[in-house]
């Protein structure tokens, strides 16, 4: 059964305008994702202004994969990145405990499933399935419960939760450390959890994977790894060492740029909040600086210095300039700024996301513009409700209010 979004309350006007009347919105997104003409054109502009060395972002890849036994598809696919030809097919989602909210898990299948119809359709090109671990973001609020349906066929919260979590929200969810908590996590969801053929298997498969020392990011990765690797998903994580000396030149030219960036990231946002609503708010500058402390955003200031914000550490622009050579990975993007990160590491033709994601994405389309790089189509994901074989639903049962 499908049913029309127009038909479900609360949905975005904006969201609702990308799917249904594209021409309304078409200055805010350029490209229409249902416009299947557009898209070789689309796969040249892409080539054409990618600017990262692929054997460097492949490498950095293969380190991330040393400790794993990877199908033989991922492994073509991590090979194929190299080519000249190969176009990348990228969504991401912050590390959910335990995965997460569901549609993180239709976002994967609708990239790979977009990969695979894109290489019959256009076979002298590649595409590869990539999903970005968004474990740069700070909230450790947001990811660190899940809702079920318990026994009782009651929404449940379940809620990972450490005495020192104030501290943790300061800083990057993806390098937390679980701790001792995580197997009352656990045990909390077997008990909620309607008992089933599936339920001992599910609640051991996650016992195995979030264990206390792991780290968010490694925890979630696995998971997905044992999901999606038979299918050739290239999972990267943005956080390493590594990877954040590859996006030196994005940072250094946000430090130099940021009030040209801004400026134009303000005036598509009025017009946004004129017509629609705008996503995101804007930041003077979209980057933060983790220390031992935390993740702090930094705040422009006269004279061409710059302030941790709430914090009296301060910076010269040259000193801030310096850290970032000599120290790359205290470095980071925030949301405005990630998708340009993404794409300056990767040759992405499109980005599948949901209606939030595909929202924000509309204010940023000069920011890829300020860095010369092809601004990917967005693509929406799958959205669906499971329901068993034994349930049949009417047309009347669908009524929403």
């Amino acid at each position: 059964m499908k049913i029309d979004f127009n038909d479900i309350p609360g949905q975005s006007p904006l969201y609702l305008d990308y799917l249904y009347n594209f021409k309304k919105v078409a200055k805010y997104y350029i490209k229409d994702f249902r416009n299947e003409a557009i898209y070789e054109p689309h796969f040249k502009d892409v080539l054409s202004k990618y600017p990262s060395d692929r054997k460097q972002v492949t490498q950095t890849i293969k380190n991330q994969y040393l400790s794993k036994r990877i199908s033989t598809k991922t492994s073509q696919n991590i090979k194929l990145l190299e080519e000249k030809n190969t176009l990348a097919v990228v969504t991401g989602q912050q590390l959910g405990i335990a995965g997460g909210p569901l549609y993180t898990i239709y976002k994967t299948i609708t990239a790979i499933k977009l990969a695979n119809l894109l290489a019959q359709k256009y076979p002298d090109m590649n595409f590869v399935p990539v999903f970005w671990l968004a474990g740069d973001d700070h909230d450790f609020e947001e990811i660190s419960s899940i809702n079920v349906i318990n026994n009782d066929n009651k929404v449940e919260k379940i809620t990972y939760s450490v005495e020192e979590e104030g501290e943790k929200e300061a800083g990057s969810v993806g390098g937390i450390r679980l701790e001792q908590e995580i197997e009352d996590f656990i045990t909390s969801l077997g008990s909620s959890l309607r008992t089933t053929e599936f339920t001992q298997d599910v609640i051991g498969y996650l016992s195995s994977i979030y264990q206390q020392g792991r780290t968010i990011a490694e925890s979630f990765s696995e998971m997905m790894f044992k999901f999606f690797d038979k299918y050739g998903l290239v999972i990267f994580n943005p956080q390493t060492e590594d990877v954040k000396r590859l996006l030196v030149p994005v940072f250094r030219k946000e430090i130099e740029n940021y009030r040209a960036h801004a400026t134009k990231l303000i005036s598509v946002s009025a017009g946004l909040d004129e017509e629609y609503h705008a996503q995101v708010k804007i930041r003077p500058i979209n980057l933060f600086v983790n220390n031992e402390r935390g993740r702090y955003l930094l705040d422009p200031l006269e004279n061409n210095e710059f302030r941790l914000k709430r914090k009296k550490v301060k910076f010269t622009k040259d000193e801030l300039l310096q850290l970032l050579e000599s120290s790359p990975g205290m470095f980071s993007a925030n949301v405005i700024l990630r998708p340009v990160c993404q794409d300056y590491l990767f040759p992405t033709a499109f980005y599948v996301g949901g209606p939030a994601e595909i929202s924000y994405f509309a204010q940023i389309i000069q920011l890829y513009k300020a860095f010369n790089i092809a601004t990917p189509i967005a693509y929406p994901r799958i959205s669906a409700t499971i329901v068993e074989k034994v349930f049949k639903l009417s047309p009347r049962s669908l009524i929403f209010q």
